[in-house]
């Protein structure tokens, strides 16, 4: 995993002994589920805000420490603009996943007929903020643009943070589901199963300890 611009990862709500692959509580550490890192042909580069970074709900931070191809870019540390033309690689067919209206489904892309591998820039932030980085980033806007459906089987009541779309995922739900296409079943399922543990050991951590019940 290559990171551009990498801050120090602060947090609004701190974490007592946080693991620093996973910055989980040590106790509900879920490192394991990272190793070995997924070596695969598709390239993820994460285009994501600072402070974004710092919150506890993050999830596209994950995706890059299991994915060996895959890169950080962060925007919003200092005045000057984040120019993300390095990012554009010949050797790649490049696509902007995002939510706007006149971008094509992803699952419309045939990936195993290419004569090269697919790179795929992903804005982690909430919806507002992923519909305007091709708007925000001169050097992206002649990118290709994919948008990605839910699939109503993945539906779930329980999430890390409030959805406003009834497309609305977490950014590693969304990588997982867009692997699952271009990849296949095997990869995507290490991702759901450290989305899905990301998740429960959240949770876990919002519950009341039992010492503070018994006050």
């Amino acid at each position: 995993m290559n990171v551009k611009f990498q801050p120090p990862l602060l947090r609004k709500r701190k974490t007592r002994d946080p693991c620093p692959r996973c910055y989980l509580h040590r106790e509900r550490c879920i490192c394991h589920l990272m190793d070995p890192p997924l070596d695969l042909r598709t390239r993820v580069t994460l285009v994501v805000h600072a402070k974004e970074l710092k919150r506890t709900t993050n999830t596209g931070r994950l995706a890059m420490q299991i994915l060996k191809n895959s890169e950080i870019c962060v925007r919003g540390q200092s005045r000057l603009p984040l120019d993300l033309s390095s990012i554009l690689k010949a050797d790649y067919d490049t696509f902007l996943l995002s939510p706007s209206a006149d971008a094509i489904e992803l699952t419309s892309l045939e990936s195993s007929s290419r004569k090269k591998p697919i790179h795929l820039i992903v804005p982690d932030g909430n919806w507002r903020q992923a519909s305007k980085v091709h708007s925000r980033h001169a050097e992206l806007r002649n990118v290709p643009r994919v948008k990605l459906s839910r699939p109503p089987e993945f539906v779930s009541e329980a999430a890390l943070r409030k959805e406003h779309f009834s497309d609305g995922m977490a950014t590693l739900e969304a990588i997982a589901h867009a692997l699952a296409h271009l990849e296949g079943p095997a990869p995507a399922a290490r991702l759901f199963a450290l989305y899905n543990a990301k998740l429960s050991a959240t949770i876990e951590g919002r519950q009341p300890s039992a010492s503070k019940l018994l006050r």
